[in-house]
This record gives C-alpha cells, structure tokens and sequence, in this order.
C-alpha cells in the first residue's frame, strides 16, 4: 500500500485555532488542519513553512510537536506530522480551501473533520484544553 507523508498545522493566535474546509477531492467541504506533501529533500519544518505560504499566503513560525499519526485509508497510508504553529505575517487568503475560521478548542468537536484529523482533535481537546 501506497504511504503519504504530510505535515499540518495547527495555528494559534490567542484562545482560537484556524480550521480549513477542503475545496475538492474526496475529503471535500470537510474540515481540517491546514498543511500538505513533503517534497523530496525538504524538512518537515520547511515543508509546513511552504504548504502554509502556498495554502493560506500565511507566514508562520513553527513550534513544538503535538503528534505524528498513522491513519489507513482504503487505498494508502497516511503519516502526519501536526506541529503548533503561530502567524508572523501575510494575510489570509484562500488558495486551495473553500472555508477557514477561529475556533475555540472547545468548538473543534462539533465540525466535520477529514478523519485522520479526527485524531489531532482528540489530543488538542485532552492534553491542551486546560491551557484555554
């Protein structure tokens, strides 16, 4: 089976986090964490840099690690790197989404994820709920 490495993030700017709703593709008008493919060669850092640039027209600092996951689709493997993330710049633009928005932690159980995001959303909602 075929495996996809990706990167999310997960954006921060006080007590809300950005969600994007998918344009196109079999996840479409479900939400996640914005993000996309390592290139060859590329880090995970650098590659989340660019995906967020291209994706949102966003620049970002990347920051601490909140989980890698391994999600089975049908047809491949997924590996997803979240990390937390804040905005340095740029204005929001949507590119490759139809639908962003701020959310409250508590908020992000009543979307409609993509569903390996479903588990960054449990982890935000046990281990970070607390800090909001």
């Amino acid at each position: 089976m075929k495996s996809i490495e990706v990167v999310a993030a997960i954006i921060k700017d006080n007590d809300s986090i950005l969600v994007t709703k998918r344009k196109s593709g079999k996840f479409q008008d479900l939400w996640e964490f914005p993000g996309g493919k390592i290139e060859q060669g590329e880090s995970r850092v650098d590659a989340l840099v660019r995906e967020i640039d291209e994706e949102l027209n966003l620049r970002i600092q990347v920051g601490e690690l909140l989980l890698t996951i391994n999600h089975s689709y049908p047809d491949f493997e997924l590996i997803m790197h979240t990390y937390w993330c804040e905005i340095l710049g740029g204005t929001l633009q949507l590119n490759d989404h139809n639908d962003a928005k701020w959310v409250s932690p508590s908020e992000l159980k009543d979307l409609d994820w993509v569903p390996a995001d479903v588990t960054v959303v449990d982890k935000i909602l046990k281990s970070c709920l607390s800090d909001y």
